[in-house]
């Protein structure tokens, strides 16, 4: 009969009571090929002695066996008081002591389309306190989030949760959750949606994932902005459509180059409120214009609406949603850019004629989202928290943004120029000097980069087709995440390594 190791000694250990070979020594044999295959590492502490034979179903001395021959030929060492534990030096480097399994097969043979999953992230380092200053665009100030309401709503939700909380099962999310981002979008965006047309999602590019999958076949034709989010062009090709990227300028997204060079498209990824990078907002004339090409064309427009909290001064602007009288647009949003990353929590409002086709979709895929932090969420809105959470962030980033502009120019010399935005978190820096602009904005980020601060090049988000407009070329710089006391330092250093 085989004796097997199970995950109370976390070994894959068999022995076989029926062999000729003794116990200890199949022991001895299946701990020393672990050590020698690298399934044990050096410094990997051993279950005692006691545990590993209870686990085993053996004697205690035959374990003890195995131990004092693996301690003898030095594959183990032992520390008074703490245990046993695989040696740091091994005794010999046999054949035996190879690469994990697999390691030297012939590459994967991936789909055409995977490479747009393997191509290089533009975002950086996260940035801490610790470190230089990182000025990298896409990080907000978690450290502002108030820790203590969220673990009280948490408790609560989950201290006598409700059958519901507990076997979830609603592919549309959290009903409470979900009516309450209805009521806040109704408010203050202007969009006239119910809960029913909501559906939780873990980020933007879950949402335009299941767009994809919905309204896409293979081969379709989507307009994306150029520049651009890379996640949303990476999302949408992994999902077989075609990339037609369209220029942005000063109005936003060129809907008569979308027309002129991708007219039949099925879908439009824009963010017209506050446009990534660039920061612009599109303007009335190009919104009604890409809906009227949407309902004549009868395709579909999906509205980013990342960050349209983060407005400081005057009201926020109306969502393209607003005015869409065709059913054409789908609406997403975040909770990630308001509360904190890790949360991994956005939203979905889907045209009502495409809500239960959604709802079907998520089922599909995905089932249904994590239940663990939406209750809390549902009662951060409902009681005021996210709202109040809003304001001072919006107080917060607003200072921040200046401490920004100020350092930039009393150490820029006008060689980069930043203006201020109302809007957003961070700021495209131009590169107004003749001689960096020659050299260009990657290698002028590389050049700062070397001096321990972290900038992004904008033309690393400018994915347009060769033989188009040029590329562009600037200096993202995010400073919602950095404190207060690193902008002049920051940009003190950039000034040095560029010799300004």
């Amino acid at each position: 009969m085989a004796r097997t190791a199970g995950l109370g000694s976390l070994l894959d250990v068999t022995l076989d009571e029926n062999s000729e070979e003794p116990l200890f020594r199949q022991l001895y044999n299946e701990l020393r090929q672990a050590i020698l295959t690298g399934r044990l590492h050096p410094g990997d502490r051993l279950p005692a002695s006691r545990s590993l034979a209870g686990e085993l179903a053996i004697s205690r001395n035959t374990v003890l066996g195995a131990f004092e021959q693996l301690l003898s030929e030095g594959y183990l060492v032992m520390r008074g008081g703490s245990g046993t534990y695989v040696a740091g030096d091994l005794p010999d480097l046999t054949p035996e002591r190879m690469a994990p399994r697999g390691s030297t097969a012939a590459a994967p043979e991936l789909a055409k389309r995977s490479t747009i999953l393997l191509a290089p992230r533009t975002r950086g380092p996260t940035p801490t306190g610790a470190l230089a200053p990182c000025f990298m665009p896409g990080f907000i100030d978690s450290t502002s989030f108030p820790f203590t309401l969220w673990s009280r709503s948490l408790a609560k939700s989950w201290r006598h949760p409700s059958r519901q909380i507990v076997e979830g099962g609603d592919p549309g999310g959290y009903p409470p959750l979900r009516t309450a981002i209805a009521d806040y979008l109704r408010q203050a965006r202007g969009i006239d949606c119910s809960a029913d047309d909501v559906l939780i999602v873990s980020g933007i590019r879950q949402a335009v994932d299941l767009t994809c999958r919905l309204l896409l076949d293979p081969g379709d034709k989507v307009w994306v902005e150029r520049p651009g989010f890379p996640g949303i062009g990476a999302a949408i090709a992994a999902s077989g459509g075609k990339l037609a990227h369209v220029t942005v300028d000063e109005e936003g997204l060129d809907v008569a180059e979308g027309l002129r060079h991708a007219p039949k498209a099925r879908l439009a990824c824009v963010a017209p409120s506050h446009q990534y990078p660039l920061g612009v907002v599109m303007s009335l004339q190009r919104r009604l214009a890409l809906l009227a090409w949407a309902r004549e064309a009868k395709a579909w427009v999906l509205e980013d609406d990342y960050d349209s909290e983060f407005r400081y001064a005057g009201r926020p602007l109306a969502a393209l949603r607003s005015l869409d009288e065709d059913g054409r647009v789908i609406y997403v949003g975040t909770l990630s850019k308001l509360l904190f990353p890790s949360l991994r929590v956005g939203y979905l409002v889907a045209p009502r004629s495409l809500a239960a086709a959604f709802r079907s979709a998520r089922a599909v895929v995905d089932d249904q989202p994590a239940m663990a932090t939406q209750p809390a969420l549902a009662e951060f809105f409902t009681s005021g928290h996210l709202a109040a959470h809003v304001r001072r962030m919006r107080q917060h980033y607003a200072r921040r943004q200046q401490l920004l502009v100020e350092a930039a120019v009393r150490y820029f010399g006008g060689k980069i120029s930043l203006r201020p935005d109302d809007a957003g978190l961070h700021l495209v820096g131009q590169l107004t000097d003749p001689a960096l602009a020659r050299l260009g904005d990657a290698k002028v980020a590389e050049k700062i980069a070397a001096a321990g601060v972290t900038v992004s090049p904008l033309s690393a988000y400018d994915a347009g087709e060769t033989g188009t407009r040029p590329i562009r070329q600037g200096l993202m710089f995010g400073y919602a995440a950095v404190p207060d006391t690193k902008f002049q330092p920051g940009a003190r250093a950039i000034a040095a390594a560029l010799k300004l």
